[in-house]
Protein backbone atom coordinates (compact mmCIF):
# COMPACT_ATOMS: atom_id res chain seq x y z
CA UNK A 1 0.00 0.00 0.00
CA UNK A 2 1.07 3.43 -0.86
CA UNK A 3 1.47 5.61 2.42
CA UNK A 4 0.17 8.61 0.59
CA UNK A 5 -3.20 6.55 0.11
CA UNK A 6 -3.98 6.75 3.50
CA UNK A 7 -6.76 8.68 4.54
CA UNK A 8 -10.02 8.88 6.40
CA UNK A 9 -12.78 11.28 6.11
CA UNK A 10 -13.89 12.72 9.35
CA UNK A 11 -17.68 12.97 10.08
CA UNK A 12 -18.09 12.01 13.99
CA UNK A 13 -19.05 15.56 15.15
CA UNK A 14 -18.45 19.64 14.91
CA UNK A 15 -17.02 22.29 17.05
CA UNK A 16 -18.62 25.82 16.19
CA UNK A 17 -18.13 29.11 18.54
CA UNK A 18 -21.97 28.70 19.52
CA UNK A 19 -21.77 25.72 21.34
CA UNK A 20 -17.94 25.99 23.29
CA UNK A 21 -17.28 27.26 26.56
CA UNK A 22 -16.07 30.63 26.14
CA UNK A 23 -13.43 29.32 28.86
CA UNK A 24 -10.66 27.60 27.36
CA UNK A 25 -10.35 25.10 30.32
CA UNK A 26 -13.70 24.41 30.77
CA UNK A 27 -13.71 23.40 27.09
CA UNK A 28 -10.79 21.00 27.77
CA UNK A 29 -12.09 19.78 30.89
CA UNK A 30 -15.57 18.64 28.62
CA UNK A 31 -13.66 16.81 25.88
CA UNK A 32 -11.30 15.31 28.27
CA UNK A 33 -14.24 13.79 30.04
CA UNK A 34 -15.89 12.59 27.15
CA UNK A 35 -12.25 10.70 25.78
CA UNK A 36 -12.82 8.99 29.03
CA UNK A 37 -15.80 7.88 29.02
CA UNK A 38 -15.43 6.99 25.93
CA UNK A 39 -12.96 4.45 26.73
CA UNK A 40 -10.01 5.91 24.14
CA UNK A 41 -6.39 4.34 25.05
CA UNK A 42 -4.95 6.36 27.62
CA UNK A 43 -6.63 9.77 27.19
CA UNK A 44 -4.52 11.38 29.37
CA UNK A 45 -1.60 10.84 27.39
CA UNK A 46 -0.33 13.96 25.60
CA UNK A 47 2.60 14.84 23.85
CA UNK A 48 5.04 17.50 25.30
CA UNK A 49 7.44 19.72 23.33
CA UNK A 50 9.97 21.49 24.30
CA UNK A 51 13.16 23.91 22.65
CA UNK A 52 16.64 23.11 23.26
CA UNK A 53 19.51 26.14 23.73
CA UNK A 54 20.65 25.09 20.27
CA UNK A 55 16.89 26.19 18.77
CA UNK A 56 16.41 22.22 18.15
CA UNK A 57 12.98 20.45 19.18
CA UNK A 58 11.99 17.63 21.20
CA UNK A 59 8.68 15.57 22.01
CA UNK A 60 7.86 13.46 24.08
CA UNK A 61 4.49 11.87 25.75
CA UNK A 62 3.94 12.33 29.03
CA UNK A 63 1.00 11.91 31.24
CA UNK A 64 -1.24 14.36 32.58
CA UNK A 65 -2.20 14.44 36.64
CA UNK A 66 -3.94 17.14 36.91
CA UNK A 67 -5.44 20.48 35.40
CA UNK A 68 -7.47 23.94 37.14
CA UNK A 69 -7.17 27.21 36.42
CA UNK A 70 -3.56 27.33 37.68
CA UNK A 71 -2.59 25.51 34.41
CA UNK A 72 -1.82 21.99 33.11
CA UNK A 73 0.35 19.62 35.40
CA UNK A 74 3.08 16.85 35.01
CA UNK A 75 5.77 14.48 36.91
CA UNK A 76 9.20 13.86 35.33
CA UNK A 77 12.79 13.84 36.52
CA UNK A 78 14.41 17.65 36.47
CA UNK A 79 17.73 16.11 35.10
CA UNK A 80 16.02 14.43 31.84
CA UNK A 81 16.55 15.86 28.72
CA UNK A 82 13.25 17.96 28.50
CA UNK A 83 13.80 19.07 32.40
CA UNK A 84 17.07 20.49 31.13
CA UNK A 85 15.67 22.14 28.12
CA UNK A 86 12.71 23.45 30.69
CA UNK A 87 15.40 24.96 32.53
CA UNK A 88 17.18 27.30 29.89
CA UNK A 89 13.65 27.91 28.36
CA UNK A 90 10.49 27.56 29.90
CA UNK A 91 8.25 27.45 27.47
CA UNK A 92 6.48 24.35 25.81
CA UNK A 93 3.29 22.89 23.92
CA UNK A 94 1.59 20.47 24.74
CA UNK A 95 -0.85 18.57 22.88
CA UNK A 96 -3.89 15.87 23.14
CA UNK A 97 -5.07 13.74 20.06
CA UNK A 98 -8.02 11.97 20.71
CA UNK A 99 -8.01 9.96 17.39
CA UNK A 100 -11.49 7.42 17.89
CA UNK A 101 -13.17 11.09 18.42
CA UNK A 102 -11.28 12.79 15.65
CA UNK A 103 -9.83 15.84 17.65
CA UNK A 104 -7.15 17.29 18.90
CA UNK A 105 -6.23 20.01 21.70
CA UNK A 106 -3.01 22.22 21.88
CA UNK A 107 -2.05 24.06 24.46
CA UNK A 108 1.15 26.34 24.45
CA UNK A 109 2.87 28.75 27.45
CA UNK A 110 4.93 29.29 30.50
CA UNK A 111 6.19 26.58 32.69
CA UNK A 112 7.04 26.27 36.35
CA UNK A 113 7.55 23.37 38.90
CA UNK A 114 4.71 23.14 41.12
CA UNK A 115 5.62 23.38 45.15
CA UNK A 116 7.33 20.42 47.09
CA UNK A 117 4.19 20.09 48.97
CA UNK A 118 2.44 18.97 45.31
CA UNK A 119 5.39 17.14 44.55
CA UNK A 120 5.63 15.01 47.87
CA UNK A 121 1.96 14.41 47.56
CA UNK A 122 1.78 12.70 44.42
CA UNK A 123 5.16 11.35 44.49
CA UNK A 124 3.61 9.17 47.89
CA UNK A 125 0.44 8.51 46.14
CA UNK A 126 2.11 6.29 43.46
CA UNK A 127 2.85 2.66 43.73
CA UNK A 128 6.12 1.47 45.34
CA UNK A 129 7.62 0.53 42.16
CA UNK A 130 6.65 3.23 40.53
CA UNK A 131 8.36 5.65 43.31
CA UNK A 132 11.59 3.23 43.66
CA UNK A 133 11.51 3.57 39.53
CA UNK A 134 12.09 7.19 39.71
CA UNK A 135 15.46 6.61 41.87
CA UNK A 136 16.65 3.67 39.68
CA UNK A 137 16.50 5.68 36.31
CA UNK A 138 19.16 8.07 35.24
CA UNK A 139 16.29 9.66 32.95
CA UNK A 140 17.84 10.37 29.37
CA UNK A 141 21.57 9.33 30.41
CA UNK A 142 23.55 6.40 28.78
CA UNK A 143 23.76 3.21 30.58
CA UNK A 144 25.39 0.04 29.48
CA UNK A 145 21.89 -2.34 29.60
CA UNK A 146 18.54 -3.15 31.36
CA UNK A 147 20.50 -4.71 34.24
CA UNK A 148 21.90 -0.68 35.74
CA UNK A 149 18.08 -0.18 36.10
CA UNK A 150 17.14 -3.74 37.66
CA UNK A 151 20.28 -3.69 39.95
CA UNK A 152 19.37 0.12 40.43
CA UNK A 153 15.79 -0.65 41.61
CA UNK A 154 17.24 -3.66 43.90
CA UNK A 155 19.47 -1.29 45.36
CA UNK A 156 17.00 1.12 46.51
CA UNK A 157 14.12 -1.12 47.19
CA UNK A 158 16.93 -2.60 50.01
CA UNK A 159 17.91 1.04 50.89
CA UNK A 160 14.32 2.81 51.61
CA UNK A 161 11.84 -0.71 52.09
CA UNK A 162 8.88 0.74 51.95
CA UNK A 163 9.11 4.39 52.43
CA UNK A 164 11.16 5.93 49.53
CA UNK A 165 10.82 9.31 49.59
CA UNK A 166 10.85 11.74 46.67
CA UNK A 167 13.85 12.19 45.17
CA UNK A 168 15.53 15.40 44.90
CA UNK A 169 15.87 15.10 41.19
CA UNK A 170 11.83 14.66 40.64
CA UNK A 171 9.13 16.80 40.88
CA UNK A 172 6.09 18.29 38.93
CA UNK A 173 5.54 20.72 35.81
CA UNK A 174 2.74 23.40 35.48
CA UNK A 175 2.26 24.64 32.40
CA UNK A 176 0.50 28.25 32.30
CA UNK A 177 -2.01 28.45 29.23
CA UNK A 178 -2.01 31.38 27.49
CA UNK A 179 -3.09 29.88 23.85
CA UNK A 180 -5.63 26.89 22.98
CA UNK A 181 -6.38 25.10 19.65
CA UNK A 182 -9.71 22.96 19.71
CA UNK A 183 -9.46 20.55 16.66
CA UNK A 184 -12.63 19.01 15.48
CA UNK A 185 -12.37 16.68 12.03
CA UNK A 186 -14.94 16.84 9.87
CA UNK A 187 -15.82 16.22 5.90
CA UNK A 188 -13.66 17.35 3.39
CA UNK A 189 -11.21 18.51 5.44
CA UNK A 190 -12.49 21.86 5.96
CA UNK A 191 -12.48 21.26 10.15
CA UNK A 192 -13.49 23.41 12.93
CA UNK A 193 -10.54 24.93 14.85
CA UNK A 194 -10.71 27.11 17.56
CA UNK A 195 -8.24 28.93 19.01
CA UNK A 196 -8.35 30.97 22.03
CA UNK A 197 -5.31 33.86 23.07
CA UNK A 198 -5.45 35.35 26.11
CA UNK A 199 -6.56 38.75 26.53
CA UNK A 200 -7.06 40.55 29.44
CA UNK A 201 -8.20 38.72 32.52
CA UNK A 202 -10.30 36.86 29.54
CA UNK A 203 -10.13 34.64 26.33
CA UNK A 204 -10.64 36.02 22.89
CA UNK A 205 -11.86 32.97 21.22
CA UNK A 206 -11.53 33.13 16.97
CA UNK A 207 -11.95 30.85 14.29
CA UNK A 208 -8.83 29.49 12.11
CA UNK A 209 -8.99 28.24 8.75
CA UNK A 210 -8.21 24.28 8.77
Amino acid sequence: MNIADLRKSYEKAELNENASHADPLQQFAQWLQEAIAAEVPEPNAMTLATVASNLRPSTRVVLIKGYDERGIVWYTNYDSRKGQELAGNPFAALQFHWVELERVVRIEGRVEKVSDEESDAYFHSRPLDSRIGAWASPQSQVIDGRTVLVTNAAKYAAQFMLNPPRPPHWGGYRLVPDNWQFWQGRKSRLHDRLRYTQEGSGWLRERLAP
